[in-house]
Formats: structure tokens, sequence, C-alpha cells
């Protein structure tokens, strides 16, 4: 990789927290609070502690020399097998990115534009996305410290419902039981979606084996960020209305006011675009990265046709009752990739090694 490709470690922090901060906070599922009531926030906090262990795998297998999916599908499985499991994974990378991007179009239509049709929406942010996509891994890089500046800024807004909110609504602590939690971790994993793309773009990292803190601080920051926005709504909310409520999230940026300003949250919703935009660029680049490393395509075509079969799979999604099936499909798809294909590829890699090592004593 030469060295006007590469990062320096430090951004892997804004990469990670970028790429969760997409759409996680304003579009999870109620079904969260259902499974788990109360006790909503420590289902997320588990499951965002279990991704430091993710973490750790990842940079277990790619470090020494490093190296990306594709490389340790082609030594463990060979190079035709490889090739074949990681053209596989740009699916999922696809579907990543198209639920982030259509749950965003669906915020936008309920709550600013209804009169807008999804293709008008699709067609203004692909253009976007085109733009920015081809400036390369360093221009996502920027976008995402932008984000994540954003966010933070973003973030200070949770003081208001939780100054209005009532304590109550979190008591009992731990009244579920760890079978429900788990469930409701499991639901609330769209907020976490995005951090798997580590995987692709590990070699434009530089010194990646001893940057590894910035990623657990990603991750980190992160989960504390979804904890605190789950105690915020907990507090604001009651349980029966918590269930029933379309992005609680947003519903609470309707109480915030200001002397200069009255819809708060149309400029919240307009500020999470920055938020959401890297997550999605950052998948699609990795489809396009894959496809470079796999196939004779140049990135600039295959991004063509990655965003124009984008767009017509995403105006199909037309209504809210297929927008909530493609989020439980990703979620679901997405948890048995993380913790079940990701600690697969890594067994098998100690057993390569392993076998490695017996050959070369021999």
């Amino acid at each position: 990789m030469k060295e006007n490709y590469l990062v320096s470690g430090f951004f892997v922090f804004f990469l990670i927290f970028a790429s969760q901060s997409g759409i996680g906070g304003l579009g999870s599922s109620n079904a969260v609070f259902t499974y788990s009531g109360q006790d909503a926030w420590i289902s997320v906090l588990i499951l965002g502690l279990s991704l430091h262990l993710i973490i750790w795998i990842i940079y277990k297998m790619l470090s020494n020399p490093a190296k990306d999916i594709i490389d340790l599908h082609q030594m463990i499985f060979g190079r035709f097998l490889g090739n074949t499991f990681s053209l596989l994974i740009i699916g999922y990378y696809f579907t990543s990115a198209l639920y982030v991007f259509r749950t965003y179009i669906d915020i936008v239509q309920v709550w600013i534009f209804p009169s807008m049709r999804t293709w008008e929406l699709a067609v203004l942010f692909i253009c976007l996305i085109y733009y920015l996509i081809s400036g390369g891994f360093r221009v996502l890089t920027g976008l995402a410290l932008f984000s994540t500046v954003t966010a933070f800024l973003l973030f200070s807004l949770i003081y208001f419902p939780i100054k209005l909110g009532n304590l109550n609504y979190l008591m009992p602590v731990w009244n579920h039981t760890v079978p429900e939690l788990l469930k409701a971790s499991k639901v609330s994993y769209g907020a976490f979606i995005g951090f798997e793309a580590l995987l692709v773009y590990f070699p434009f990292i530089k010194s990646v084996e001893k940057q590894a803190k910035w990623a657990h601080l990603g991750i980190l920051i992160n989960t504390l960020q979804f904890v605190a926005l789950t105690i915020s709504s907990l507090l604001y909310y009651s349980q029966g209305l918590l269930r029933n409520t379309l992005y609680p999230l947003l519903g609470i940026t309707k109480i915030i006011e200001f002397e200069f300003v009255e819809r708060i949250e149309l400029i919240f919703i307009f500020c999470w675009l920055i938020m959401f935009i890297p997550s999605l660029c950052i998948s699609i680049w990795s489809c396009t990265r894959i496809l470079k490393r796999v196939t004779p395509l140049k990135p600039r075509a295959s991004l063509v046709w990655i965003l124009t079969i984008f767009f017509i799979i995403v105006v199909q999604f037309n209504d809210k009752f297929k927008v909530d099936a493609l989020g439980k499909f990703t979620i679901n798809i997405g948890i048995y990739f993380v913790f079940a294909y990701i600690p697969l590829l890594f067994i098998l890699y100690l057993i390569q090694n392993k076998r490695k090592a017996n050959l070369n004593v021999v």
C-alpha cells in the first residue's frame, strides 16, 4: 500500500465512531424496549461491550503483516474459494448500506417532506455519495472526523430530556431475565452496524498493530453514547408510549426550544445527514474495494454499477412495512456475520497458523 493512501492509526477512532453513528441512534427498533423495558440500556451496554472481543479478534487475524478480509479468505480457503467468499461479503456491506440509506429517507419523509417520493430523495443522495466516494478513502476519513465532531455537538441536546425526565421510569433495575436482555441486545445491533468495514480498510492504517486502542475507544465511546440516548428516552417516555412511538429520539427534540429557532428537530435531522453519510459511504466503498481486489473491474466503474443497482433496489422499498422488514433482515445477518462468521474465521486462522508452524518445524 502506497504511503499517500494511508491514514494515521489515530483516525481509526473516527472511522469506527462515524461508521456506527449513522442511523442507529434515530432508527433503533422499538423492539429493544419491548423485550427489556426499562432495562433496555443494559441490553445496549451488553452488546457494545461484547464488540470489544470482535475488535480484538479482527486485529489478531489481520495484523503482522496488515491484510484485509480478502487476503484472509485466500489464506484460509485458497484463491478461488476465498474470492468467492469475499464476493459474498459484498452482499452484506451492500445490505448494510441499503438499511442505513432507506431508514434515513424514511425519517425525512415522515418528519420533513411527507409528499416527496423515495426516488427523488434517492437520486439527490446518490449523487452526493458518488462525489464523496470518488475522492478516495482519505476523503472518507476526513468526512468521518467531521461527522464525529457533529455527533459530539448534537449529543449535548440530551440534557433537555434528562432534565425533564422521571427517574422512576428506570425502576426497578434488572427486572428482566437474561434471555430477554439478550433478545433486546440482538435487535439493538442496528445502532452498532457499520464497524465491520474495518475488515476491508485495515491495510490503509499506518502501524496498525500498535493502534488497536483507538478502535476499542471508538467502540467504547459509541456504546456509552447509545446507552445515554437509551436512558434519555426511558426517562422521558412511559413504557407504553415508548413502545408505540416512531423514532423516540426525534420526538424528544420537539421539546427543545431556543429563542432564535422554533423547529429544532428539522435542524437535528439535517445535521444527522452529516452523521449518516460516512457510514453509508464507507460500506459502499468497501464493496468497490472488494470488487477491485477480486475482479478486473476498476473502482469508478464498479461504483457506478453498485449505485445504479442501489437506486433500483431502494425505490422498491416504498412503504413502512418493507422498510421494517429490511431492518430486521439486516440486523439478523449482521448478528450472524459478527458473532458467528468472524469467530469461525478466527478459529480457522488459528488452525492454519498452527499447521504452518508444524510444517516449519518438520
